[in-house]
């Protein structure tokens, strides 16, 4: 696996690999801190084209002033032998500098229609810089296909959005969430939780189920399936609500009745460390 670290060899790379009509690229964008959640997507890049690449990139611009950039868990070592393992075939993992050469504010990529919604709502600016580092990775690696976990439902939506609207030839792929065994989806943040406050955490996972069998037993009123869902959470009351929310999944908009692909959604506070879960309702 090799290492790039700009744009040029990125893009060099992305057109060399285009050797013949058959070659295909699959781009995994990460910020790092690796997890057996990213090798999925990973896999599955590599099952369904012929070139796979790993970004590891700590995007500046996606972190509100008093969120956790400077400890945002960075493992590059490991990270490179994970992607390695899986068969990556490059990481490109570029300074700061390299993708905003003039600055994180001289130009940006913003969502209006989904930027205020769901995470979007208690991180104001977030999705501003998601939709802004992916769109120059995509620029700049020109893959056939995308990969992001489920995990980040919200940000696949306005990825999504920014594709469609841009009309960039690549196809986003959301792989489904990855969880421990207790039912916890693996995030790279569950590394700052004390033993009690993962204990408790699994109440998000314990919230998704409920709703998950409630609309298996016939339920579809949104209003029924987020009470139900607060009620599993006043079993953890050191569990913070950020929110709870029945929406389209394309949309981002609250429904008031479930249907097939509706996306429920939950993101809460353990300790001191924000986590969210989510399930397409079936």
């Amino acid at each position: 696996m090799e290492v790039l670290r700009t744009v040029t060899e990125l893009r060099q790379w992305s057109r060399l690999s285009r050797c013949t009509a058959a070659s295909t690229i699959g781009l995994v964008p990460t910020m790092g801190a690796l997890h057996a959640g990213h090798a999925s997507l990973i896999r599955a890049a590599r099952a369904s084209c012929s070139h796979a690449a790993v970004s590891i990139f700590v995007n500046p611009t996606q972190f509100g002033p008093r969120e956790d950039f400077a400890r945002y868990p960075r493992s590059f070592d490991a990270d490179c032998a994970l992607a390695a393992s899986e068969g990556a075939h490059v990481l490109f993992a570029p300074a700061v500098d390299e993708l905003y050469p003039n600055g994180p504010d001289s130009t940006f990529v913003e969502i209006p229609c989904l930027s205020n919604r769901l995470d979007g709502a208690s991180r104001p600016g977030h999705f501003r810089g998601v939709a802004t580092v992916v769109a120059k990775l995509l620029i700049a690696s020109e893959p056939d296909r995308a990969f992001f976990g489920q995990k980040d439902a919200a940000q696949v939506a306005v990825v999504r959005r920014l594709t469609a609207d841009l009309r960039l030839a690549v196809e986003i792929v959301a792989c489904p969430i990855v969880r421990d065994p207790d039912g916890l989806a693996l995030s790279s943040r569950n590394a700052y939780l004390t033993p009690a406050e993962r204990g408790r955490a699994l109440i998000l996972s314990r919230a998704i189920r409920q709703v998950e069998s409630l609309v298996a037993q016939g339920e579809r009123r949104a209003a029924m399936l987020i009470a139900s869902a607060h009620g599993v959470f006043a079993c953890e009351p050191e569990v913070r609500i950020d929110y709870v929310a029945l929406v389209d999944w394309s949309t981002l908009e609250p429904v008031e009745i479930a249907v097939p692909g509706t996306l429920f959604a939950v993101a809460a506070w353990a300790g001191s460390t924000r986590l969210i879960d989510n399930s397409i309702l079936n």
